[in-house]
């Protein structure tokens, strides 16, 4: 129960957070929604379900709202909040802005600290090593994966001489450049070889991080973090579930998170070429390892990796013998393959078996591949955390353990994915829950590499259950919040994905937003002669688009596709020498800044952007007064997991069109055109140029699932 001295410190907060923001007026969205929060979290509508589940419009004030409903009750029972998030930009809004803010007004005493995986941090070690090292003598412990340019030494320099500096924390993220993924790969924090215990990387970046992170009242973080905390059973990496109070933020991202969190892939080659290599690196740690209890993990690794070789080379074999049948351009494999083959110039590359149902002998293969490989996993862990102690033992050298480490940690990652997989090719799905999506993808050869690959592949459908196994039933209380989770006015869709109930004494609310919509927007739906499916539509985008820009001085025009963006912003930037800044040319930190540098001088600006720039974007004000939406952010179910999904919903007896693609592509939607207006004074047009609103039966419904604009259709 809530208190009411607790009652008393939330109530003086949020007045004292009134008396320090200008043009601040209390909403009673937001103090209703404090209270919901505050209640269901101190479990007065349930003691042993504290969750809700809140729709909040644009404008409710949900970051205010979950943080003075979740902070002073998690304090008074010294317990952790963490604030999950989809997006970085939602990430860098609540470290950057809203936390130290509520920090500093509130007369709340909390610390609060961003935590982010591990990858995003670089490893000083490898740096050094990276930077000291001769590409023609490689230093031990250090090798490129492919000869560096010059401006690949110069990037690193400067990121050592950045990080030993102290200007630059060792993100990347902070870092002032898009980093390519081929340097950043060689030089990032690995959970196998940059330890803590091992004083060369008790200084690194990530474990800096990981010591404030620890003292941290409350934690942001990304969905991806808190799925692989869970994964590890809760604790491992953030708070412990019982102890935490979790908002999860951007909540409508989470199944889709979990699924791809819960999926797997192998190449059948690139496995074989790793897994011949697995013995030797089994022998150099037990080489260096100055104790007898190497020696039978040693032995029996190189057993287990010699018949896990023949069995995958049974698989390999096996696909190499049905690849005209799983790989033939008139494959028919089933309704789907052919309905949606035209949107996926690849399917001929691509096998999905109907239903998640495989051959009997490949399942037998991958049962016995799944038993040694778990056996193998075993033995090198053994191996790995008896170099680990020898090392500290001061048995081993450092300088020799780190390679070998290193190569242990990658063979560690490869065995623990082969192990997933080849469990989900084992596992007999029940007749009553959805079946694992399971399919082959043929990798043609390329100049690197000339041989013919298959990448096997496998991922659940639905994941509710993980997430009321791992996370509802585990946690000491939930907040899951988004301005889109409501689909055809009712929690269900989002329910069912979610593995919520609407029984389990879980809390559900929504919230309109306090904006004056009629008066403050105008959506105009463009008359457009083709439909995005048309080859002329880019073409016709390039022709309308300086039109619609001309509305305001400040842009943000939302793409479907990266080249069609680039092809549109290509030719308006020559034909009509506009001034565009597209997504991916800078880092979105340089994006955001240059253009409110430009709007505060009046100038015009123009963002072109992806899916990415259509939610957790916040420009109030005269940052942002025109928006335009190229296409309706239609997902269509191309990828094999999409299609098994749509597979089974009809399977079921129901439409995948009107139960997936329209709920899913109205949400997004509602999630772009909620980029316009950020406070109730702003003031803007949202242009669609997309026909298929007026010309297509769903039309109307995903037009009506839209806050109510004034609404202007061209003729």
């Amino acid at each position: 129960m809530l208190t009411d001295k607790l009652k008393q410190v939330i109530r003086q907060a949020y007045k004292t957070i009134g008396e320090n923001l200008s043009n601040f007026n209390p909403r009673k969205q937001q103090t209703f929604l404090i209270a919901e929060i505050a209640k269901t979290l101190a479990g007065e509508y349930s003691k042993d379900r504290k969750i809700i589940t809140i729709e909040a419009g644009t404008g409710t004030g949900k970051s205010l709202a979950y943080s003075l409903g979740a902070i002073p009750l998690a304090l008074a029972r010294d317990k952790k909040v963490c604030i999950s998030t989809a997006t970085v930009a939602l990430q860098e809004q609540l470290v950057d802005k809203d936390l130290p803010f509520l920090k500093k007004h509130a007369g709340l005493k909390f610390d609060f600290a961003l935590a982010k995986g591990r990858q995003r941090y670089v490893c000083r070690q490898k740096l050094t090593q990276a930077v000291s090292h001769n590409a023609d003598s490689p230093q031990v412990g250090f090798t490129f994966a492919e000869k560096p340019k010059a401006s690949d030494i110069r990037t690193l320099n400067a990121m050592h001489k950045a990080l030993t500096d102290g200007s630059w924390l060792g993100d990347i993220d902070s870092w002032k450049t898009q980093l390519p993924h081929h340097i950043w790969s060689q030089v990032q924090s690995d959970k196998h070889s940059c330890l803590k215990g091992l004083s060369e990387h008790s200084h690194c970046p990530f474990h800096k991080a990981r010591e404030t992170m620890e003292q941290a009242h409350v934690l942001v973080v990304n969905h991806s973090l808190l799925l692989a905390d869970l994964e590890l059973g809760g604790g491992r990496i953030l708070s412990a579930p019982d102890e935490t109070y979790y908002i999860i933020d951007e909540a409508h991202h989470l199944p889709k998170v979990t699924r791809d969190h819960s999926s797997a892939s192998i190449t059948l080659r690139g496995a074989i070429d790793w897994l011949t290599k697995l013995r030797d690196t089994g022998d150099k740690m037990a080489k260096l390892i100055k104790s007898q209890r190497a020696i039978s993990p040693a032995l029996k690794l190189g057993d287990d990796c010699q018949d896990l070789l023949m069995e995958m080379q049974k698989v390999l074999t096996f696909v190499d013998n049905n690849a005209c049948v799983y790989f033939s351009e008139n494959q028919d494999s089933n309704t789907f393959n052919k309905a949606f083959k035209s949107n996926n110039k690849n399917d001929d590359q691509v096998y999905r078996f109907d239903n998640g149902i495989i051959p009997k002998t490949l399942k037998n293969w991958a049962e016995d591949i799944h038993e040694l490989s778990k056996k193998s996993l075993s033995h090198l862990n053994k191996l790995y955390s008896a170099l680990i102690e020898s090392v500290k033992d001061g048995d081993t050298q450092m300088y020799l353990a780190e390679p070998v480490l290193g190569e242990a940690g990658f063979m560690l990652q490869r065995l623990e994915n082969l192990t997933a997989l080849w469990k989900m090719y084992a596992k007999t799905d029940s007749e009553k829950a959805a079946p694992m999506a399971r399919w082959l993808q043929k990798q043609n050869p390329s100049k690197g590499n000339a041989r013919q690959d298959y990448l096997i592949c496998a991922s659940p459908i639905e994941v509710g259950f993980t997430l009321e196994d791992k996370l509802w039933s585990q946690c000491e209380g939930a907040v899951l919040c988004s301005a889109t989770l409501l689909a055809l006015n009712s929690f269900d869709h989002f329910r069912f994905q979610a593995g919520l109930k609407n029984n389990d004494d879980s809390q559900y609310q929504q919230v309109t937003s306090p904006f004056d919509y009629q008066n403050n927007a105008q959506l105009v739906v463009a008359k457009m002669s083709n439909e995005p499916s048309a080859a002329e539509f880019t073409d016709e985008l390039i022709e309308k688009l300086p039109k619609y820009l001309a509305q305001g001085n400040a842009s943000l025009v939302l793409f479907s596709s990266y080249w069609q963006m680039e092809k549109v912003a290509q030719a308006l930037r020559d034909q009509h020498k506009l001034d565009i800044v597209i997504q991916g040319e800078h880092s979105r930190q340089h994006i955001i800044e240059s253009h409110k540098k430009r709007c505060d001088a009046d100038k015009e600006s123009i963002i072109f952007g992806t899916q990415s720039f259509s939610e957790g974007l916040d420009l109030p004000g005269n940052y942002l007064t025109n928006l335009i939406i190229t296409k309706l952010p239609f997902s269509v179910p191309t990828s094999p997991v999409e299609q098994a999904q749509a597979e089974y919903v009809s399977a079921k007896g129901g439409n995948p069109f009107m139960t997936l693609s329209v709920p899913d592509t109205s949400k997004k939607l509602v999630q772009a055109c909620g980029r316009l207006l950020r406070n109730e004074l702003d003031e803007g047009v949202i242009t669609l140029m997309d026909k298929r609103v007026v010309t297509k039966r769903y039309g109307k419904q995903i037009l009506d699932s839209l806050p109510p604009f004034k609404r202007i259709i061209e003729k």
